[in-house]
C-alpha cells in the first residue's frame, strides 16, 4: 500500500498534470469505488463543469480540489492515477475516468479494486470519514517533539502497532515503520510508554528523517508503485531492513530477522534493536 512518501509524490505529479483543467464528463465503471455520495450519478453531476484548483494530501489520502468540491481518494493496494489523451487505449482495470475539456483524461486504474473515493464540499472533508479521525502529519511543523511525547504518554501498545495506527500518526505503513525503528535502534515490540526521553527523541527524529528522505527520492517502488507519470521511486535503494530477511545488517553484519508484530511482517536486526 502506498505510504506517505508515495502519496506525496503522486500529489506532486498530479499537481503538475491536472491543475487548471476543466471537467467535461466523468465515467464511473465500478460504482463501488465511489463511497460518497452514494448516488454515482450525483457524483458525476457535481464534478461536470468544475475546474481542478489544487491537489493536496492528508496522510495516505489524496485530496483533489474541483472548485467547491474536494475528492478524497485512497489508493489502497494498487490504485494509480495517470493522464492520457482521449484517444489512447484504455487499460484494463480502469474504473474511473475524469474527461477534461482539452481532450485529456485523468484515469484511475485499480487491479485489486480496493481504492475509495469520497466527494465532499471543500473545507468539510475533515469532518467526515475517512479523514475525521486521523492523527497529526509527521512532517508538519506543528508535529513537535513535545507533541510526540504527549501522544506516547501512557500508551502500553507495542511500537510497531502504534506507529501503524493512523489515528496516532498518519502516513506510516510497514516499510517506513520498520525503517524508522531500525534507525532509532528500537525493537518493534517495545511498549511505547517504556521509552526513555532519549529514545523518544531518537524515534521522533528517525520518523521525520526517514519520511523526508523517502519523499525526496519519490517513494519506494518495492512492488507495483509508480507515480502519475509512470516513474518509479528510488528510496528502495536505501532500505536498511525492510524485506531484507537473512541479509547482513548494514551496521553490525548480523542477519536481519523477520518477525510478525501486530499481524504484520516485521524486519529487525536483533543485535541493533534489542
Amino acid at each position: 500500500m502506498p505510504e506517505l512518501p508515495e502519496v506525496e509524490t503522486v500529489r506532486r505529479t498530479l499537481e503538475q498534470l491536472i491543475v487548471g483543467k476543466t471537467v467535461a464528463d466523468v465515467a464511473v465503471f465500478l460504482p463501488k469505488i465511489v463511497k460518497e455520495p452514494p448516488d454515482v450519478d450525483l457524483f458525476v453531476q457535481r464534478l461536470i463543469g468544475t475546474k481542478v484548483t489544487g491537489v493536496g494530501r492528508r496522510g495516505k489520502f489524496l485530496r483533489i480540489f474541483f472548485g467547491d468540491w474536494v475528492l478524497v481518494s485512497h489508493l489502497r493496494m494498487e490504485g494509480r492515477y495517470s493522464l492520457a489523451q482521449h484517444d489512447e487505449p484504455v487499460e484494463k482495470h480502469t474504473h474511473v475516468i475524469f474527461r477534461f475539456t482539452d481532450k485529456t483524461e485523468l484515469r484511475y486504474r485499480d487491479v485489486r479494486q480496493f481504492g475509495t473515493m469520497h466527494l465532499y464540499p471543500a473545507g468539510e472533508e475533515e469532518q467526515h470519514p475517512p479523514l475525521n479521525k486521523l492523527g497529526p502529519e509527521p512532517l508538519s511543523d506543528d508535529f513537535t517533539l513535545d507533541v510526540f511525547r504527549a501522544r506516547l504518554a501512557g500508551r502500553k501498545t507495542k511500537l510497531k502497532a502504534l506507529l501503524l495506527n493512523q489515528e496516532f500518526l498518519v502516513g506510516l505503513g510497514n516499510i517506513y515503520v520498520d525503517e524508522a525503528l531500525f534507525t532509532a535502534g528500537l525493537h518493534p515490540e517495545r511498549p511505547a510508554d517504556a521509552l526513555t526521553e532519549a529514545e523518544q527523541r531518537r524515534l521522533y527524529e528517525s520518523i521525520r528523517s526517514t519520511l523526508a528522505e523517502a519523499v525526496r527520492l519519490g517513494g519506494s517502488s518495492v512492488r507495483s508503485y509508480v507515480d502519475s507519470k509512470g516513474e518509479m521511486g528510488m528510496f528502495q535503494l536505501q532500505i536498511q531492513v525492510y524485506g531484507r530477511k537473512g541479509e547482513p545488517c548494514v551496521r553490525c553484519g548480523e542477519p536481519i530477522t523477520r518477525l510478525v508484530v501486530a499481524g504484520r511482517g516485521t524486519h529487525v536486526c536483533l543485535h541493533c534493536q534489542r
